[in-house]
């Protein structure tokens, strides 16, 4: 019997949000403190609609790896695969508060720390739902450990997932990037992608069309394109796309996270073994509820628990 609906491979980090509204880092005066790191933000979602979710990343030593464990702490997450380190700080990442896509300024060390021994055969075996991130996978030892045990995890039966959130900034070898999502995308997982995504890791518009069929041709079956204010467009090998436009809101106050929120409603419904459609509806309307709130969704997100049941 599997025992975790979904573990989460991958950053864990304190976003600090800027309080002033649409200005980049550079008029930024100051900033809030909230949990962050796109796997991180799928756990906490996962684990409070109802889900087993576990996180493995890796912090430092120090008081913001403290606060990590106190709020995984508080939503039940599980975090025994987290590693501590002595020697490294806790990564942190300054962000941008905006209505589109935010600008972010990175200060990277404990989280890509994470090892193989963090994620043992016995964890995997009772594993449903895999899911890591580009930003995990663009630096050792993660890549290589999530690698391995995203393969380990496949031939175990797991559901892999992946959010293909590229950056240059973290990531400037876009050709190694493109290989190690090549070699990720070997595995069949289920695939989240953004427009800005694709147009940082091809340097220039793709059409939708040539966007489903890179990862297709790689043998991805199912494929959600987000395309923000726009909706999502859903693309599965031998069926017909599923078009769905997003939710209405009369002011979005924050955006970090609201991919994060999509795909946990999507993987939220697909454990729940929902159609493909519902899962793209429930994921609309967590990303929503995400875009009316700065930093992390509201207390009462437990109320979509209970419409699903």
């Amino acid at each position: 019997m599997n025992t975790i609906d979904i573990l989460c491979v991958g950053e864990v980090l304190i976003d600090f949000i800027g309080h002033q509204e649409g200005v980049l880092i550079n008029n930024t005066r100051d900033y809030h403190r909230y949990l962050g790191g796109s796997p991180t933000n799928v756990v906490m979602n996962s684990a409070r609609l109802g889900l087993k979710a576990g996180l493995v990343a890796t912090v430092g030593n120090d008081g913001f790896g403290e606060y990590i464990f106190q709020r995984l702490e508080e939503v039940q997450a599980d975090a025994s695969h987290i590693q501590t380190r002595n020697d490294l700080a806790t990564s942190v990442i300054f962000v941008s508060r905006s209505s589109g896509t935010p600008d972010f300024l990175p200060y990277r060390e404990a989280d890509y720390m994470i090892e193989e021994h963090q994620i043992p055969t016995k964890t995997l075996e009772k594993t449903q739902v895999f899911h890591t991130t580009c930003f995990a996978l663009c630096k050792n030892p993660a890549q290589t450990t999530i690698l391995k045990k995203a393969e380990e995890a496949s031939k175990l039966g797991c559901t892999l997932s992946i959010d293909v959130n590229y950056s240059e900034r973290l990531w400037p070898d876009k050709e190694e990037a493109i290989q190690v999502i090549k070699a990720y995308c070997r595995f069949n997982p289920l695939v989240k992608i953004s427009e800005d995504d694709m147009f940082r890791l091809f340097e220039k518009k793709l059409s939708h069309d040539k966007i489903f069929s890179f990862f297709h041709n790689e043998g991805v079956e199912t494929v959600c394109l987000t395309l923000g204010s726009e909706g999502v467009k859903c693309s599965q090998i031998n069926k017909p796309l599923i078009v769905l436009p997003a939710i209405k809101i009369e002011k979005v106050m924050d955006t970090t996270g609201a991919g994060d929120a999509f795909w946990s409603g999507f993987l939220f419904a697909h454990i729940k073994q929902k159609p493909i459609k519902e899962c793209l509806e429930v994921a609309l309307k967590l990303a929503a509820l995400k875009l009316q709130n700065v930093g992390r969704l509201p207390d009462n997100i437990n109320i979509l628990s209970k419409l699903l049941e």
